[in-house]
Formats: C-alpha cells, sequence, structure tokens
C-alpha cells in the first residue's frame, strides 16, 4: 500500500525538488558564473555608495539611479587605475635593470651552490654559460618534432586561457552596471520568492548577515591600510628605494589571499637583487615579509576581521585553510564573509536546536 501523500506534502516535495534541480544546475556552469559571482560581490561592496548618491539633491534636482551607478563605477575604475599606476612605473624601472643584472647575480649564486653541487656529483654551472650549455643538451636530446609539439600545444592552452580572461573582464563591468542598477529590484524579487511562512525568519537573517559582511569589510580594510604602512616603512628603513610603492601595493592587494603578497615579494627580491650587490637586501626582504605574514595571519586578520564577525582566530584560520581545500582560490577569497553567512545560519539552527523536543525532553 502507497504511503499516502497530503496535498501541501506533495508541493513541499516538488519544490524541493526543483531547488535541487536549481543548484545542481548552478554547479554546473560555475566556470560560466564566475564573471557573474564577481559582479555580485562588487555589486554588494559598491551599492552602499549608489544608495548614497541616488538619494542627494542638488539644487532640488535628485540624482538619477543610473548616474549614480555611472559614477561610482568610474571612482572605483579610478581606484583600480591608480593601483595599475603604482606598479606600472616599478616594473618598467626594474625589469631592464634585472636583465642586465642577471649575468653578475648568476656568477655569484654560481659562488655559493657550485662547489656543494660538486661534493654531491653534480658537474654544473650556474652562470650564463653553464646555463645556455645545459638547455642545448637538453634541446639535444629531445626531438625536434616532440619540442615543436609541447609549445604548440602550450600556446593553444594559454591562449584559451587568455581568451577566457578576456571575456571575463569585459563581462564584469557589463554585469556590474545592471546589478547595481536593479539591486533593489533583484532583491524584492528574492525576497518574494521566499515562502511566505519563512519570509520574516529569512529577512531576519539576511539583515544579521548584511551587517557582519559590512563589519568584514571594515575590518578588511583596516588591516590593508596597517600592512601598507608596515611594508612601506619597513622597506623604507631596510633601504629600499621604490618601499613605497612596493609596500602600498602589497597592502592593499593583501584582501586577495597570495596574491598581494606574492606579486609585492616579487618586486621586492626584484629591487633587492638590482639595488643591493651581497646577501643583505634578500635576508630583509625574507625578514620583512615573513614577519609580515605572521602579524597578518596570527594578529590581524583573526583580531580585527574575525573579532569583528564573531569569529575566533583559530575558526578564521580553519575557514581559510578548509575553502581553500574546497573551492581553490575562490575559496579562500570568499573564506570569511562565507563563515559569517554559516555562522549566522548556526546561530539560528542551534536556537531552534535547543527550542526543540527531541534536546528538553527528559
Amino acid at each position: 500500500m502507497p504511503f499516502p501523500f497530503t496535498p501541501e506534502q506533495k508541493q513541499t516535495a516538488f519544490w524541493l525538488a526543483v531547488w535541487l534541480a536549481f543548484f545542481l544546475l548552478v554547479y554546473a556552469l560555475g566556470p560560466v558564473l564566475t564573471p557573474f559571482l564577481a559582479a555580485a560581490i562588487l555589486a554588494y561592496a559598491l551599492n552602499g555608495g549608489v544608495d548614497y548618491l541616488a538619494a542627494r539633491r542638488i539644487k532640488r534636482w535628485q540624482i538619477p539611479r543610473v548616474l549614480a551607478v555611472a559614477l561610482v563605477m568610474l571612482l572605483f575604475l579610478a581606484c583600480l587605475t591608480a593601483l595599475v599606476l603604482i606598479v606600472l612605473p616599478v616594473l618598467q624601472t626594474e625589469i631592464p635593470l634585472l636583465l642586465a643584472q642577471i649575468p653578475a647575480f648568476l656568477v655569484r649564486l654560481d659562488n655559493v651552490l657550485s662547489p656543494k653541487l660538486h661534493e654531491m656529483g653534480f658537474k654544473i654551472k650556474l652562470d650564463s654559460t653553464g646555463l645556455r650549455a645545459l638547455l642545448s643538451e637538453q634541446f639535444a636530446g629531445a626531438g625536434g618534432d616532440e619540442i615543436w609539439t609541447t609549445i604548440l600545444a602550450s600556446a593553444r592552452v594559454g591562449g584559451t586561457r587568455v581568451l577566457g580572461w578576456l571575456v571575463t573582464l569585459i563581462l564584469i563591468p557589463v554585469a556590474l552596471f545592471y546589478l547595481l542598477l536593479d539591486w533593489h529590484k533583484l532583491l524584492d524579487s528574492v525576497s518574494h520568492a521566499v515562502p511566505r511562512r519563512w519570509v520574516g525568519q529569512t529577512v531576519g537573517m539576511a539583515r544579521e548577515v548584511n551587517v557582519l559582511l559590512a563589519q568584514y569589510l571594515r575590518g578588511q580594510l583596516l588591516v590593508m591600510l596597517i600592512l601598507a604602512a608596515y611594508y612601506s616603512v619597513g622597506l623604507t628603513i631596510a633601504g629600499f628605494e621604490v618601499a613605497l610603492p612596493v609596500g602600498i601595493l602589497t597592502g592593499l592587494l593583501v584582501f586577495i589571499p597570495y596574491l598581494g603578497f606574492g606579486l609585492g615579494l616579487i618586486l621586492a627580491l626584484i629591487a633587492a637583487m638590482l639595488q643591493f650587490s651581497g646577501w643583505g637586501g634578500l635576508i630583509a626582504v625574507a625578514v620583512i615579509y615573513g614577519c609580515g605574514q605572521l602579524i597578518e595571519g596570527f594578529f590581524l586578520t583573526p583580531r580585527l576581521v574575525g573579532e569583528r564577525i564573531g569569529l575566533n582566530p583559530l575558526a578564521v584560520i580553519f575557514a581559510l585553510l578548509a575553502f581553500g581545500q574546497l573551492f581553490g582560490f575562490v575559496g579562500v577569497l570568499l573564506a570569511l564573509p562565507a563563515s559569517a553567512v554559516l555562522m549566522v545560519a548556526f546561530r539560528h539552527l542551534r536556537h531552534h536546536y535547543l527550542r526543540s523536543t527531541f534536546y528538553n525532553a527528559g
């Protein structure tokens, strides 16, 4: 005898199946949704500025929302351009000098490592002549057809990735414009899609999440400013000529895990190779950036970001590792905001659990 379902249970099962199919579709289209997800994150961060401008009046003339969106996007683009203008002069100055200094650096490296390599049985010279001879032997040992096949395959893969990045960079500002323009309409649409019996609780949770994410953004901004000052002062004390641009760049890009630190570290290492003749510059970079990572990972981020969103330092570290393991680079980027959202959900779930008969039964 089949188990009888009430009409309400059938409707619940149907809509749960629809939502499950929707989330599976979103998961399958994950790579396509990347620019739209990035645009949605930017729209959430920039919508406050758009609302502020759209509410202003200039001699009884209220600024249209489309104009407010355009102004905020132009300001955001100006900030990104300023970052690029900080980096480009440093690269244009350092890269030609680096190319000229590479032979001398290889000679110093060869003087240090070659005796140890010879003791281990490796007869390799690490100067430019030795490296050219090593490359010539490798190319001679491999077949010409195999080399060209590998090069062409790498070029095809690289060209496809470059094209994908270009499409993403074009789609993000377009999607951002329309999301900011219709932000409140989209939120109303989502609110109206929630079942009426859950709408009050859902809106309340959304407000809690909004407060936590606002605190997260403020805390992250404070971390960026402190680290920009730390790296700039540290490199200045060490005597680096490019201390200010490299320090500011490293601090301001710290919100993208590994990218800001990695790019700043590479620029600082290049500057050390160019400016200092010995190993003192490289040691100074290692000490400054190593201490910076310790300060950021174990003090600034847990205290200024984790405490603002209600996560203790150990939970912050675990969230970064867990989301990075599950979702890669994007997971690390979204670890703390997503943890704030999950924390609100767990808080309500715990409250419901403590009120349940399952918990209170004797």
